[in-house]
């Protein structure tokens, strides 16, 4: 067995996944993988089923979930290793996290419509089988509406050269700050995930700092260090060679865990493939458990 590890992929049970739990585990195997981590965006729906199929597999599933968050005025993503998945504490997380993301999805999907788009919130509801609703996966489904390709606004969407990119152009053309579909962010604060993450027993990692979103900077490490935070996602498909360099030496200076997620979806983003991610090594695992184990 290899000591490769995959700390951030997403199954079905987020609305912009393509993949059971089961299968993404089977991926792992199939790969050689030592461990992953699901963790879904704001839900823990892929526990226990993952971690059966990872006992059946000889793959480590390490708890997980992806909790988005306000810090700084900036949309963060923090994920929680090693959560107490089935512990009120979690549960509360998540409570609280559907409401926020069914109110903006609702309100993404009317603004749509009075922008004479073809979408209704039945058929968003449907095609997500009643899991929050995120961005992106609402693009696609007006993207591939029958209704909306004749649609002169969306014609560059549909060009060869884009259509991989498609869901991702139509959320920063629609959905940012600023744009006609834009609902302001009613997320968590980051530092309150932070005081909870002692509840839910899990271990604290900034995800993908360097995204266009986020852009962490070596301040926002350092105050999210003082509040408990216990690493960085240092190697993943979001950042550039240098991003990796910064990232990699604040997590030194800072005493942080540097971890490696490749944030595979499926084909919602077709450029990020399963396993191709080869940084991630088993020692993040056991620096993770380490953190938490000293925490108890």
């Amino acid at each position: 067995m290899s000591d490769l590890v995959d700390l951030h992929v997403h199954s079905n049970k987020s609305s912009d996944g393509d993949f059971p739990p089961e299968a993404l585990v089977g991926f792992a195997a199939e790969k050689g993988l030592r461990a992953i981590s699901i963790v879904d965006h704001d839900t823990v729906a892929a526990y226990p089923e993952s971690l059966e199929a990872g006992s059946v597999a000889g793959v480590e599933v390490v708890p997980g979930l992806e909790v988005t968050t306000l810090f700084a005025e900036r949309e963060f993503h923090v994920l929680l290793f090693f959560v107490d998945w089935s512990g009120s504490a979690v549960r509360d997380i998540v409570a609280g996290q559907t409401r926020r993301r069914l109110d903006e999805a609702r309100e993404r999907v009317e603004k749509l419509r009075r922008l004479g788009l073809a979408v209704s919130w039945e058929e968003v509801r449907e095609k997500t089988q009643d899991l929050p609703p995120l961005g992106v996966k609402i693009a696609q489904i007006v993207l591939e509406s029958p209704a909306n390709r004749s649609n002169p606004g969306l014609e560059h969407y549909y060009r060869e050269e884009n259509r991989a990119a498609a869901p991702y152009m139509f959320y920063r053309e629609f959905f940012a700050e600023g744009k006609a579909a834009f609902v302001p962010k009613a997320f968590i604060g980051l530092s309150a995930v932070l005081d909870m993450a002692v509840g839910t027993q899990g271990v604290a990692v900034l995800a993908h700092p360097g995204a266009h979103f986020m852009k962490a900077t070596r301040a926002d490490v350092r105050a999210l260090k003082k509040r408990g935070l216990d690493g960085l996602e240092v190697y993943t498909s979001y950042h550039t060679p240098e991003q990796v360099e910064f990232y990699e030496a604040l997590a030194g200076d800072f005493g942080l865990v540097p971890t490696a997620g490749s944030d595979f979806h499926g084909r919602i983003k077709p450029h990020v493939e399963f396993g191709a991610l080869r940084e991630g090594r088993y020692w993040m695992v056991e620096r993770l458990r380490e953190r938490k184990e000293r925490r108890s």
